[in-house]
């Protein structure tokens, strides 16, 4: 993700850090003039860039390596989104992708004009006297950046600028106690009494009765990427599901970058395409290929259309089919540009699709990146965009659709002539009326606290926290209440929120 116009470092020193922002995965605030004597690299990123995230398993990598060397890993959280610019937000997506380096909250982009930024992500190299030797923008290679640290450590050696011995940073360690955590989509089994939910950091896909919360069925449970029993099998960060027929669930297993298919009545997980790499492949003509031979990148959500299952390639801002029968994987829609632009499947432009629904021959789109929700005829073929207006356009703004704002949308369900939108970033349920063409908010208000702890005696209800899914069912809906570690339900005749009881 690129934003232009704040020119380039001109000072080959490396910018000190502004005193009194907030710093997290440290118990006190960090100054380059006291990490001077170590290989610093800064990480310049936003957590709603997938981009941003794929980077994070290079940089812990890279941590692991050299934890015991005088190499810092500094992350410089600098927002895109004005829900990104909350430190209890920024706190949430640091234990959510587990990051364990030290994080500022760049809150107003003060760090990233001093260093001259303009993409997200972007990595500063600083050497041990306190000079920035290199800068460079977008997703790396672990071996790139080795390759890089290795020269800066050696050259430092050779100069006598290297510390002795590596700083220690204190840091607070997390539990996680919960039922479920970051848990990320739904789906009703076809006679609606369970549904299967993703609870994505417990890396397991749940069967959960819908009338009393218990749980069923767990399948995994361990983070990797392994096919056979539901108690072998392994999933990493899963987050689409799709439950097709009696017995078949499909995954869209996210950071494994694969498409996954659980059997209920063998009790088994098999991988039906990826292989574990992310594919760097971009652009609309491309030959179909064979799953198992194949490489996915961020896939988020899942629909079927026509034997095929649809997957939302958020790593490649497009989606892709899997054809059931031939086992084949192809794009579906989308240049492969990040945007917001309308047209037939081939010149259309998304960015970053997260979330999917089919309905009365029409697919939408839950379009992240550009705050939209989009609309795809499978009649026509042709791609169009319901609410939203570009990249960096969004707010939470009710009203006719030409004029109403979203603000990172990830889940999308539609039905009876409504689109039930999970408006992520602004902790909200949003309803499109299609006849109406107009939008307006069930679930939280513009503006005010859209959250709260159970224990915070300042709030007395638990509204949501960045949602990340919503289905109807029987007059109901159910929302994946994804920072709230929590499904809630919203009857939509009487308008109350409520909590599922989730049970072990």
């Amino acid at each position: 993700m690129f934003l232009e116009g704040f020119g380039r470092v001109v000072n080959a020193k490396a910018p000190e850090f502004p005193k009194g922002f907030t710093w997290l995965n440290t118990r006190k605030e960090l100054r380059l003039s006291k990490l001077k004597g170590s290989v610093i690299l800064l990480d310049f990123w936003t957590y709603c860039c997938g981009n941003c995230m794929h980077m994070v398993p290079v940089l812990e990598r890279l941590g692991e390596k050299y934890r015991d060397m005088p190499v810092v890993i500094i992350g410089v959280h600098s927002a895109k989104f004005e829900n990104e610019k909350k430190q209890e937000n920024v706190l949430e997506a640091v234990k959510r992708y587990e990051i364990t380096h030290p994080v500022v909250v760049d809150q107003e982009m003060k760090i990233w004009r001093s260093y001259g930024v303009s993409a997200w992500p972007t990595f500063v190299f600083i050497d041990p006297s306190g000079k920035i030797v290199a800068k460079k923008s977008g997703e790396r290679d672990f071996s790139e950046f080795d390759t890089m640290i290795e020269s800066m450590l050696g050259k430092a050696e050779r100069e006598g600028t290297l510390a002795k011995k590596p700083i220690r940073i204190m840091r607070t360690p997390v539990t996680d106690k919960r039922t479920l955590s970051y848990p990320g989509k739904m789906s009703f089994s076809s006679d609606g009494k369970s549904f299967a939910l993703s609870d994505s950091n417990h890396n397991r896909i749940l069967i959960i009765d819908a009338g009393s919360g218990r749980i069923k069925q767990r399948i995994g449970g361990e983070k990797g990427l392994e096919d056979g029993s539901f108690d072998s099998a392994r999933f990493y960060r899963p987050q689409g599901v799709l439950w097709l027929g009696e017995n078949t669930i499909y995954v869209a297993d996210t950071e494994n970058h694969a498409l996954r298919v659980i059997d209920l009545s063998l009790k088994e997980v098999k991988t039906l395409a990826g292989n574990g790499e992310k594919s760097d492949w971009q652009g609309y003509t491309y030959v179909p290929k064979e799953g198992e031979n194949s490489e996915l990148n961020s896939p988020w959500d899942l629909t079927y259309h026509n034997g095929s299952i649809i997957i939302a390639m958020a790593g490649l801002h497009q989606l892709w089919a899997y054809d059931i029968k031939s086992g084949l994987l192809y794009p579906f829609a989308g240049s492969g540009r990040e945007n917001l632009f309308d047209g037939d499947y081939q010149s259309a432009e998304f960015a970053q699709p997260s979330g999917l629904w089919t309905q009365d021959g029409h697919l939408y789109v839950a379009d992240s990146e550009s705050s939209a929700i989009r609309s795809i005829d499978l009649k026509n073929r042709f791609v169009s965009t319901l609410a939203g207006h570009g990249l960096f356009v969004f707010g939470h703004g009710d009203g006719k659709l030409a004029s109403a704002t979203l603000q990172h949308p990830l889940g999308v369900f539609a039905e009876d002539g409504k689109v039930y939108i999970a408006d992520t970033y602004n902790s909200a349920i949003r309803m499109i009326d299609l006849k109406k063409r107009e939008v307006t908010t069930l679930v939280g208000k513009p503006g005010e606290r859209s959250f709260c702890r159970f224990d915070d005696p300042d709030c007395d209800t638990l509204g949501l926290y960045e949602p990340s899914d919503v289905k109807a069912k029987g007059g109901v809906l159910y929302i994946v209440d994804t920072n709230n570690h929590l499904v809630r339900t919203f009857d939509l005749k009487e308008m109350v929120l409520g909590t599922m009881d989730i049970k072990e």
